[in-house]
């Protein structure tokens, strides 16, 4: 570690060839001033034992005057500081294993006869970093702009507060919303009736969703665009199947390529599950092992989660605000457990009971909803199923979804524009494209 304490490459190698001076000329005996501890640390998601060497030399040794520790840090999962005598003197990152030589004095030291161990704290001081914090005057910031409200806007009492922003925890740091817009491609690789994921290659697709980003990044400058992909992971079915659910869970290899693309798009990942007769957490948990990835974020389909028996397809499906809490919870604990940023959870809502008891949806910390209107048809028909069933009921952000052939199914239609969905309120955070 060039320039610690003073001690650069050059010196190190010179410490190095005076321990060897010192153990060979038998000066010091290696055994009385080298004591070893066995450490168990964390390494991914293992408890691994190593044995670390501790050095205490300062035992009036001729060859190399004062004390001389070597202290190891190994594969340390969060960065430390390391302090000398109350004072900051390198920042050591998280993940690398190096050996700091600390404590040279110009003068024999009187020597001690107990090896040094990791206890000697007055020696040797490891000091974890104060952890940085949510920009919360950002975030507020954030919030306003998104309802077209001035900065530092303060309700008059004399009058209703508005309902937006709505009311919700502060997020963990990390979070995506409000700092940012999402920009989604959706459907399934399988289909070319379900969406852009499956209608066109891969190559081309990726092309149609930078050129959305872009729209987005003209329209809104002051809003950064993170480009996503939407991969139905869990397609409600027509026919019940061996297991009578009407519902079928892709392959890993299927959700690998969207993994594959959101990195060639620089975005993130969202799998939507449409559970049909499914359980519904029972969907959701199949997918833990993407859900702990940072860049793979969730939504759920009320459309097809047939709770009441029918088949899909035939009458539109429902959750609660119980159903859609207890997803929440799920993987608030998945971001605590792993020390994830906030994952979002998108929920599609295009009528009253798609989600019943709306207004008990809880966000959390670890959790970001986004209640996305789910609807088409012609502009007036849109904007009446945002305002009915989003923005009347708020939770926390909201979404739009744009379909590139229904929306222009009815004669004199046209795609709703960036700068035309930018005049909602509250503006939606994600927009999704079918």
């Amino acid at each position: 570690m060039v320039g610690l304490l003073g001690i650069n490459n050059k010196t190190l190698c010179a410490i190095c060839e005076h321990l060897k001076n010192i153990f060979s000329s038998g000066e010091l005996d290696e055994k009385a001033v080298i004591r070893k501890f066995r450490m168990v640390q964390k390494e991914g998601e293992k408890d691994v034992e190593r044995e670390l060497a501790f050095y205490n030399l300062n035992r009036g040794s001729s060859v190399l005057p004062g004390a001389l520790v070597v202290v190891h840090f190994q594969h340390m999962e969060k960065p430390a500081w390391l302090t000398w005598s109350g004072k900051t003197k390198y920042v050591v990152a998280a993940g690398t294993v190096v050996a700091l030589a600390f404590s040279f004095a110009v003068y024999r030291g009187a020597g001690s006869e107990r090896p040094l161990g990791p206890s000697d704290s007055k020696q040797v001081a490891v000091e974890v970093p104060k952890a940085p914090e949510l920009d919360k005057a950002a975030y507020d910031r954030g919030l306003l702009r998104l309802t077209h409200l001035p900065e530092g806007f303060v309700a008059s009492a004399s009058e209703a507060p508005p309902i937006w922003p709505a009311k919700a925890p502060y997020p963990k740091l990390g979070a995506l919303l409000p700092f940012n817009r999402i920009v989604a491609f959706y459907g399934n690789f399988y289909s070319t009736h379900m969406g852009v994921l499956g209608e066109y290659a891969p190559e081309t697709m990726l092309k149609m969703l930078e050129a959305e980003v872009e729209k987005w990044k003209a329209a809104d400058p002051a809003t950064p665009v993170v480009p996503a992909i939407d991969y139905i992971a869990v397609t409600a079915q027509g026919s019940a199947g061996k297991d009578g659910t009407y519902r079928s869970r892709m392959p890993k290899e299927e959700i690998d390529k969207a993994l594959e693309l959101a990195r060639l798009s620089g975005g993130i990942v969202i799998l939507e599950v449409q559970s049909g007769r499914a359980d519904l957490m029972g969907e959701v948990r199949a997918l833990e092992e993407y859900l702990v990835m940072p860049q793979v974020h969730l939504a759920i389909d009320p459309e097809f989660r047939m709770k009441y028996g029918q088949p899909p397809g035939r009458v539109v499906g429902t959750v609660d605000a119980a159903d859609v809490n207890e997803v929440a919870v799920y993987l608030a604990g998945l971001v605590q457990a792993h020390d994830l940023p906030p994952k979002v959870l998108i929920v599609h809502r295009y009528t009253s009971l798609m989600v019943t008891n709306a207004e008990a949806i809880k966000p959390l910390p670890e959790v970001q909803i986004v209640m996305d209107m789910d609807g088409w048809g012609p502009p007036a028909q849109k904007y009446a199923t945002y305002e009915s069933y989003i923005a009347s009921t708020p939770v926390q952000f909201t979404g739009f979804k744009l379909f590139y052939k229904n929306d222009l199914k009815q004669p004199g239609s046209h795609l709703l524009t960036p700068e035309e969905i930018l005049a909602l309120t509250p503006q939606p955070s994600f927009i999704q494209h079918q």
